[in-house]
């Protein structure tokens, strides 16, 4: 499950749990008592029942779903999403180059690294790992092209046949693991791993469907942990796990909570925190562009002009997702550096008036109420989204009420979220909200939405992106030129066509920025990220969660 359908899964209030306990070794001296009494750190999540699988490269594992992989297994580089401008910081790899317009690239493995049993991890391990992801697509959630893996003198050397300029994280914050074990793995990708063995400072203590406990391991090759347990519960859905962090049970989570003020902060107010950054991924109204009237850009352009995303950002999503401001859909203030000049402090509202004269010089006409397009029928559409998803079904109701002024009528349908993933993915629908990839640049954002190498026809699934089916050829090869560049200024050039594209034709409409955010709680914990200090997005699904559990000190 991508980062977005997890986000979504939880926005959506899902199913069952209960909390477990228990005491733990530990891989420091530092004193149990402070802080919290025993040491335990409590992360709920509003995911259900879990199924024992701790397969890190699997995105449907109860590691993932959870988070709980990211302490047991640890990457080559640790990055932050919240400024993915700045350069990594080293992890297993105490260096890393690239070179050769982005085809190869050199890891030096830090000569410290230790598997949790003790054993050295090795430049083999790494080369293995990849091995690996190489020969199982499966475990290559990222489908990134692996060519050549060689290793030698604790370096390890990838090569590629095409510039991986856009894949530069999703190759350093790869999960390491050890040659030792998976090598009698007879099928790597179907394996549960329900003993998983990392170089994390953590090591799998219990499982439950309810309930996954964490113990620190006897020793850890980058120092000191002060947190001495992990414990991760799933709640029956929102409502239970937004009472959990209210009354202190869970200390950390990310749970859309439509009024967190009353529900949340107002029960501690000097404890109970939240911040929701964002990255460079959004939600958004996508057109199937195939379908009637939204074959024409000038029609989504209009719908584009009047939606109210200031009311998107109050009353559905509760101020929790961060607003879109910019008519690029960039976030900022994540983005800042990406926006083309021609949209540099540019901010949008919703303009009916201006609205209305782009769709009369299209050709289209008002009767009475109602809009006709230029072949004088009447423009009607049906908006989807699964049921349970109140802020996506609160989102588009706003879109129904904005569009009609220009006499679009729209209706709102619900479905299962089985049957609108198959909808979106064969293209069988008008239009939804949903979200998009992020990555370290709005590439793999523009990339989801607009590619042409996706493009699928209606009825066959694209479940990569390109859920719309927009043909442009324009777009398709400023994604391409981006991604072959070889220069900075040639990847400028490229995306600020793609910002063009994006505000001209219109493929979807963006609504809010998509939130890597929690809830935390600094009664027994402190050191949490904040916007004051941004060194990473503090949600504990998110690949530097480590970073963040190894940060935390006890309160005084």
């Amino acid at each position: 499950m991508s980062a977005h359908r997890k986000l979504r899964a939880l926005a959506a209030a899902t199913v069952v749990a209960a909390l477990a306990a228990g005491c733990s070794s530990a891989n420091s001296d530092a004193n149990r008592s402070s802080g919290s009494a025993s040491g335990v750190l409590n992360i709920g999540m509003p995911n259900g029942p879990q199924t024992n699988n701790s397969n890190p490269f699997l995105g449907t594992s109860a590691g993932a779903s959870l988070g709980y992989r990211y302490m047991i297994y640890e990457p080559l580089v640790m990055t932050n999403l919240v400024r993915p401008s700045e350069k990594g910081e080293p992890w297993l790899a105490s260096e890393w180059k690239w070179e050769a317009n982005f085809t190869k690239v050199t890891f030096t493995i830090d000569e410290r690294a230790k598997w949790s049993d003790g054993k050295p991890l090795t430049a083999e391990d790494v080369a293995y790992t990849f091995e690996l992801i190489k020969k199982y697509p499966a475990l290559n959630g990222n489908g990134v092209p692996y060519d050549g893996i060689t290793a030698a003198d604790g370096k390890v050397v990838l090569t590629f046949k095409d510039s991986q300029f856009v894949n530069q994280n999703k190759i350093t914050t790869t999960f390491i693991v050890p040659k030792h074990i998976w090598e009698k793995v007879k099928d790597p990708a179907t394996w549960p791993n329900r003993e998983p063995l990392g170089s994390g400072p953590y090591k799998l203590k219990t499982f439950t469907p309810q309930t996954t406990t964490l113990d620190t391991t006897s020793s850890y090759w980058k120092g000191k942990t002060q947190v001495k347990e992990l414990r991760f519960t799933s709640y029956n859905d929102n409502s239970a796990q937004t009472t959990a962090l209210a009354n202190g049970k869970s200390e950390w989570s990310f749970v859309f909570m439509p009024n967190y003020k009353q529900l949340y902060v107002a029960k501690d107010r000097e404890n109970n925190k939240l911040w929701f950054p964002s990255g460079l991924g959004i939600h958004g109204l996508w057109f199937n562009t195939t379908r009637g009237p939204l074959a024409d850009p000038a029609l989504r352009k209009a719908m584009a002009m009047v939606v109210d995303r200031r009311a998107i950002h109050i009353q559905a999503q509760a101020t929790l997702y961060p607003e879109i401001t910019n008519p690029t859909g960039i976030p900022l203030p994540a983005g800042e550096s990406f926006i083309a000049p021609e949209y540099k402090g540019v901010t949008i509202k919703p303009d009916v008036a201006g609205a209305k004269k782009v769709l009369d010089e299209a050709g289209y006409t008002l009767d009475g109420s109602v809009l006709k397009d230029p072949d004088g029928k009447a423009v009607k559409l049906t908006f989807t989204d699964p049921a349970g998803w109140n802020d996506y079904i609160t989102g588009l109701s706003i879109i129904k009420d904005n569009i009609k002024p220009l006499g679009i009528e729209a209706q709102v349908k619900t479905q299962t979220a089985e049957a609108w993933t198959s909808d979106v993915n064969n293209g069988k629908f008008d239009a939804t909200l949903h979200w998009t990839n992020s990555g370290a640049t709005p590439y793999d954002m523009y990339q989801n939405i607009m590619d042409g190498a996706l493009l699928q026809p209606v009825g066959k699934s694209a479940p990569l992106g390109n859920f719309g089916r927009f043909d442009s050829p324009e777009a398709t090869k400023a994604l391409k030129e981006y991604a072959n560049a070889t220069e900075d200024s040639a990847r400028t050039t490229a995306l600020n066509t793609l910002q063009k594209i994006m505000v001209e034709e219109v493929p979807m409409i963006p609504t809010a920025a998509a939130p890597i955010g929690a809830e935390y709680s600094t009664k027994n914990w402190v050191g949490w990220p904040t916007e004051a200090d941004p060194y990473g997005p503090p949600q504990p699904t998110q690949p530097n969660a480590l970073d963040v559990v190894l940060r935390l000190k006890p309160a005084k």
